[in-house]
């Protein structure tokens, strides 16, 4: 599954284009956000890819998950959204 990294300086717009880019190819996609604003900005991300994809008769859900990643040689704790259609 392909892994989409957010951060708080995400463009949730250009995010969602690369969520519903993704679901179109594969059927489905791994957001990975580390931080509350890098989550906040991964879910309006959700938010608006399901908007694009709605008009071709797709409904995303959305599986919330914790992963533990590593960052600069640190373990950090990332939200993990499985994002794919209904």
């Amino acid at each position: 599954m392909e892994v989409l990294k957010v951060s708080a300086r995400s463009v949730p717009n250009s995010v969602a284009g690369a969520i519903a880019g993704v679901i179109r190819e594969k059927g489905a996609v791994e957001v990975q956000a580390v931080g509350a604003g890098a989550s906040n900005q991964a879910i309006k991300a959700v938010a608006i890819a399901r908007g694009y994809l709605a008009p071709a008769g797709i409904d995303l859900i959305c599986i919330p998950a914790f992963v533990n990643v590593v960052i600069d040689s640190e373990e950090r704790t990332a939200i993990k959204l499985i994002v794919e259609p209904r």
